[in-house]
């Protein structure tokens, strides 16, 4: 009587036979596709692609989330009418006051003369000492602030002479440094709110700031530009040859070409195939056709050639397939391994049995 794991086998010969040859078929018909949808779908206008030597500049850049944009002010100068709040400072001053005495103390000559800074209260009132009284003033415009104090002095006064000013007509916050684009598309910009910026250009963004500013600061005058540039990314794609993909996204700064995509990558991977590398560059019109610009790697590496380092734009997929033999390894792995599984279980149970019966050529327990 034969041992099991002849039986298993012999038994195992037709199935693997029959496996391999299901692969195989498989595999091969897997890369004749690829490479017939690849001649299928390349289209003629992309004979014109941008490459080494070659290269274009890109469009006008367009704002999107997370880009991070430099936003200066030129100037911070509160405009004419913009309210003065509680706690802020004011010079008052006023002539035709109430006249001092000669023999009167300091104190109470500082107290009957109006000439100095004044703090507006927490309880919106500016206090104009004992002999004067106060006056409601925040929240108001600096004009109305002065036609009040001089309503409330001409109560006590005989045609007093009033003068309030700004020490400093600056606003509280300025403008200036990295504001990120939201997932809104607003940059944010302080106490001044947000302003919407995505799909615009710099110099849309620009008009867009300064006209919102244009409610908190008097003229406004700012720079925008890109400090970093997140939202315009290109992808490498390298196939695993049948266990999965890697997906690299890198940032795009409009001059890259094919070599420096890879290089970006550290080169291809070891179950690359040279043989089968493209572009993949999306178009605007949904129903076009795939547009595929195929790499020669071989004389790109080893030529120097330029013909096919084309240069990689935002959204372009740069996909490296993996050898057509990796994949079919892979594949059949992946297939024979359940079936390996059960016969290496099938003659450990066989030999466990053996060896308890007391049929082990070695000498048992």
């Amino acid at each position: 009587m034969r041992p099991a794991h002849f039986v298993w086998a012999n038994a195992w010969r037709p199935i693997g036979a029959a496996a391999l040859l299901s692969c195989l078929s498989v595999a091969f018909a897997g890369c004749a596709t690829c490479s017939t949808s690849q001649n299928s779908y390349a289209c003629a206008g992309l004979a014109d692609a941008p490459r080494e030597l070659r290269k274009v500049s890109l469009p006008e850049y367009v704002i999107e989330p997370p880009d991070v944009l430099l936003i200066e002010a030129v100037n911070n100068l509160r405009p004419a009418m913009a309210p003065i709040r509680a706690g802020e400072s004011l010079v008052v001053q006023v002539n035709r006051t109430i006249p001092v005495g000669q023999v009167e103390d300091p104190v109470s000559t500082q107290f009957k003369q109006i000439n100095g800074m004044y703090v507006i209260g927490t309880d919106g009132y500016l206090n104009l000492g004992p002999e004067y009284g106060k006056v409601l003033v925040a929240d108001l415009p600096l004009e109305e602030i002065q036609t009040r104090v001089d309503t409330h002095l001409r109560q006590i006064l005989t045609s007093p002479q009033v003068m309030v000013t700004l020490p400093s007509p600056q606003n509280k916050q300025f403008i200036a440094g990295p504001h990120l684009v939201r997932m809104d598309g607003t940059v944010g910009l302080g106490v001044y709110g947000s302003v919407y910026v995505t799909g615009m250009t710099l110099q849309q963004a620009r008009g867009a700031v300064e006209q919102h500013l244009s409610q908190h600061i008097h003229r406004p005058e700012v720079s925008v530009d890109v400090l970093a540039y997140n939202s315009k990314v290109y992808y490498v794609i390298t196939d695993g040859g049948g266990a999965g993909e890697q997906v690299y996204r890198i940032p795009s700064n409009g001059n890259e070409t094919v070599l420096d995509a890879i290089a970006g990558v550290n080169g291809l991977p070891t179950v690359a195939s040279k043989a089968s590398i493209w572009i993949a560059r999306p178009s605007p019109e949904q129903n076009c056709p795939d547009q595929i610009l195929k790499v020669d790697w071989k004389a790109i590496a080893e030529g120097a050639q330029t013909m096919t380092n084309y240069q990689m734009l935002p959204g372009d997929r740069l996909y490296v397939k993996a050898s057509p033999l990796i994949t079919m390894d892979t594949k059949l792995a992946k297939f024979t391994a359940p079936f390996e599984r059960m016969l290496g279980f099938t003659i450990l149970g066989n030999g466990a049995v053996r060896s308890i019966q007391g049929k082990n050529t070695n000498g048992g327990f």
